[in-house]
């Protein structure tokens, strides 16, 4: 269209967005909270606080 300004998002494009980072944010603190990455997680940090100066 002539003289038609598309900037921003629409209300739709913010929940469709909203459901997508809540969908990410949900899978994630499921990859962070599993065995083997909290493991992972807890030896890294054991090893930065053992760490010698």
């Amino acid at each position: 269209m002539v003289g038609s300004s598309d900037r921003g998002m629409t209300t739709s494009e913010y929940a469709v967005g909203t459901i997508a980072a809540c969908a990410f944010a949900a899978v994630l603190y499921k990859v962070v909270n599993s065995g083997p990455v909290m493991s992972a997680m807890q030896s890294m940090i054991e090893g930065a606080l053992d760490a010698k100066f």
